[in-house]
C-alpha cells in the first residue's frame, strides 16, 4: 500500500509539472548548492528564552542563536567556518524574506544583520547580496528596506498583490512550471494561464539563495515555512493554486514549483524564524494566534525543516485545545475545507528532502 501511494504521488507530480528552460541550468558551485543540500534530514533547533522581550527581538540573544544554529547544522568548529561550508567569494546570494504576515510577524532586522555578517565572513560582500520578495508593497510595509546597510540591493518581482497575476516584467519567460490548473473564465487554450514563471532575480541574478521564512499556519497549504516561501514567493500566477475554500491545489502546486531546476539547484540554506510564530489563521498576521516560541531553525533540507515546523504548530494547537492542522475544518479565521500539508510529503518523494521522522535528526539546543 505504501509503495502504491508513493507511485501515485510521483506520477501525479510528474504529470502536472512541465519544466521549460531555454538554456541548461548550472548548479550552485560549491558545497552547499541545491536541495536537500549537504545535510539531508538535519535540522538545528536553537531556543533562547531571552530572544524576545516585550515583543522586541533581543540582538545579543539572536546573535548567540545564529552562531550556535549554524555551527550545529554544519558541524563546523566556528561561525566563520560554518558559513564557508556553504558560501564562498564569487557567489551572488539572494535572501528571500517573508513579509506577508506584516511587520509584527516577519523575521527581524537582527536576524538579517547576522546573515549578512556571516556571508561577509565567507567572502560574499554587500554588492553580491540581493534581498528579495515577490511583492514590493509587502516588502516596504514590513520595513525591510530600512534594515539593510548601504550597498545591499533589494528587489521585488511585482509591485503589489493582484487578482490578475500574469505580469511578466519581473519574471523570466524561459523558466516556468506548467500545470493543468487555471482560474474560472480564463482561456484554457493559452499556455500562459497554465504557467507560473520564475522571478528574474532567481533565474538571472543569483547563484545561491538563503530562504528566510517564519514558522506559521496557512489556511490552504496547512503551513507556510520553507517550501511555501519559495513556491509562492518566487513565481507568478500563484493564486490559481488556492482560489476558493474547495478549489485548492497547494498540495501538488508547492512541490511542483520548488522542484524546478532553477530553484532546486540554488536554494542553499533555510533559516526559519520561530522567535514569534502563529498556529492558526495564516498567512496573514493574527495576533490572537501568535506566541513567542523563542526558537530558530536551520537546515539545508526544506522538507525536514517543514516537517519539524508542522509538529511545532500542531503541538501548540493541541496545547490550546485545537485539532491538528491536517484534520482541522473551516472556521471564521481559517476557511479552507482541507489544509494540504501533504505538500511536505510530496516534496520528500521528489527528493527535495527527508520526510520520514525516523530519518530526521533534530538537534535541539537550549541556550538560556
Amino acid at each position: 500500500m505504501a509503495t502504491d501511494r508513493r507511485e501515485f504521488f510521483e506520477r501525479m507530480a510528474a504529470g502536472l509539472t512541465l519544466v521549460a528552460a531555454a538554456m541548461p541550468q548550472a548548479r550552485a558551485r560549491v558545497l552547499g548548492g541545491g536541495m536537500p543540500g549537504p545535510y539531508p534530514g538535519r535540522v538545528a533547533a536553537v531556543e533562547h528564552a531571552g530572544s524576545i522581550a516585550g515583543g522586541v527581538y533581543q540582538p545579543e540573544a539572536i546573535q548567540a542563536m545564529m552562531r550556535r544554529g549554524m555551527t550545529e547544522l554544519t558541524g563546523a568548529p566556528g561561525w566563520v567556518d560554518a558559513w564557508r561550508a556553504l558560501f564562498e567569494k564569487g557567489d551572488v546570494v539572494g535572501i528571500k524574506v517573508s513579509p506577508v504576515g506584516g511587520a509584527k510577524l516577519c523575521s527581524d532586522a537582527s536576524v538579517m544583520h547576522n546573515i549578512l555578517e556571516g556571508l561577509a565572513q565567507a567572502g560574499v560582500g554587500p554588492k553580491d547580496v540581493i534581498v528579495f520578495n515577490r511583492y514590493r508593497a509587502e516588502f516596504l510595509e514590513a520595513g525591510i528596506d530600512k534594515w539593510l546597510p548601504p550597498g545591499i540591493r533589494w528587489e521585488a518581482a511585482s509591485p503589489a498583490y493582484s487578482e490578475v497575476q500574469l505580469d511578466m516584467d519581473g519574471y523570466d519567460p524561459d523558466h516556468y512550471m506548467e500545470m493543468a490548473l487555471i482560474k474560472p473564465g480564463e482561456n484554457d487554450t493559452d499556455a500562459h494561464y497554465r504557467r507560473s514563471y520564475v522571478a528574474k532575480v532567481v533565474t538571472q541574478k543569483v547563484n545561491k539563495i538563503i530562504n528566510l521564512p517564519v514558522v506559521k499556519h496557512h489556511q490552504s497549504a496547512g503551513v507556510t515555512i520553507a517550501l511555501k516561501n519559495m513556491s509562492h514567493g518566487m513565481v507568478n500566477n500563484v493564486n490559481r493554486s488556492h482560489l476558493t475554500s474547495t478549489l485548492n491545489a497547494c498540495g501538488v502546486f508547492i512541490p511542483s514549483v520548488v522542484n524546478l531546476p532553477v530553484i532546486r539547484s540554488k536554494a542553499t540554506l533555510h533559516i526559519a524564524d520561530g522567535v514569534k510564530a502563529q498556529y492558526h489563521g495564516g498567512p496573514s498576521g493574527r495576533p490572537k494566534y501568535q506566541w513567542e516560541h523563542k526558537t530558530m531553525y536551520f537546515a539545508t533540507d526544506p522538507v525536514a525543516l517543514d516537517k519539524t515546523g508542522l509538529k511545532v504548530l500542531d503541538a501548540k494547537r493541541k496545547e490550546v485545545g485545537m485539532e491538528s492542522i491536517a484534520l482541522s475544518k473551516p472556521d471564521k479565521d481559517s476557511q479552507f475545507l482541507n489544509c494540504q500539508v501533504e505538500h511536505i510529503e510530496i516534496a520528500g518523494m521528489l527528493g527535495l528532502g527527508v520526510f520520514d521522522d525516523a530519518k530526521i535528526d533534530v538537534r535541539r539546543v537550549k541556550l538560556a
